[in-house]
């Protein structure tokens, strides 16, 4: 058990270690994004295009059993009315960001660890290393900057979609009017901590949208072991990207809203 244990602490660290020094290498790799647009843009259709369906799906329903469960809370009181403003808070600034890093890491983060785990397994790094090019700015520069500059993207679609599955429960289910609903939600928005919630929860899905794309590439990265080994890949990368979007959120919350 202790020696389990052991072994786990050190692969964590050495895993922690090597994705950092790996996000550093991309970020110093950022000069080749002009030559690299194609790639930049093709990431970008893959993690934002290609996930539309799902995060729309998530997104409406996710308004709506907000909604409708602070509805009936603020129902007891009297203040259904409000549940506009709360939504509009809530999305904004913490469920938008959380739910589409979710997916994400799920859907493409998993795609992007095992394509870049059946590359590494199949000797395909090595060959490029072998002709003098960087797999860096290659394969993970444009994988880590496309899929960051669409998350934000991806979270503001979502929290609109949800404000409009809340304003139908909170109409058909709890009987807000419409123009109450919608007043509040614009009123919040306009408002200086509106502002503020929209900004912390753009740089939350910026800031997810590296997380998970630099761990997505390290432990592709990492490989070894065969299709077995692309089978672990995928899985870890998730359960980490989940485990520290989780926590980074948290940590970007108690920083900026102390």
């Amino acid at each position: 058990m202790i020696s389990f244990l052991k072994k786990l602490i050190l692969d964590s660290i050495y895993g922690a270690g090597y994705t950092l020094i790996l996000l550093v290498k991309t970020i110093f790799q950022l000069h080749a994004v002009f030559f690299k647009k194609g790639d930049i843009i093709h990431q970008m259709y893959i993690a934002g295009i290609s996930s539309l369906f799902v995060v729309s799906i998530v997104a409406v329903f996710t308004g709506m059993i907000m909604g409708l469960n602070a509805g009936l809370g603020l129902k007891d009181f009297g203040a259904e009315g409000q549940i506009g403003l709360l939504l509009t808070i809530t999305l904004t600034r913490e469920m938008s960001p959380f739910m589409t890093a979710l997916i994400l890491s799920a859907s493409v983060g998993s795609a992007i660890a095992a394509e870049i785990g059946t590359m590494k397994v199949s000797e395909e790094i090595d060959a490029l290393e072998v002709m003098s090019i960087d797999p860096v700015q290659y394969i993970v520069m444009p994988r880590v900057l496309g899929f960051s500059l669409m998350v934000p993207v991806l979270c503001v679609y979502s929290t609109i979609l949800g404000v409009l599955g809340g304003a139908v429960v909170g109409h058909f289910q709890l009987g807000v009017d419409y123009q109450v609903y919608f007043r509040d939600v614009i009123n919040r928005i306009a408002s200086v901590p509106g502002l503020k919630d929209l900004y912390v929860g753009l740089f939350k899905g910026f800031v997810f949208g590296v997380i998970i794309s630099i761990i997505s590439c390290s432990h592709g990265l990492r490989t070894t072991n065969g299709a077995i080994g692309v089978g672990k890949t995928t899985r870890e990368s998730v359960v980490t990207s989940f485990l520290v979007v989780i926590f980074s959120g948290y940590v970007i919350t108690a920083i900026l809203y102390r």
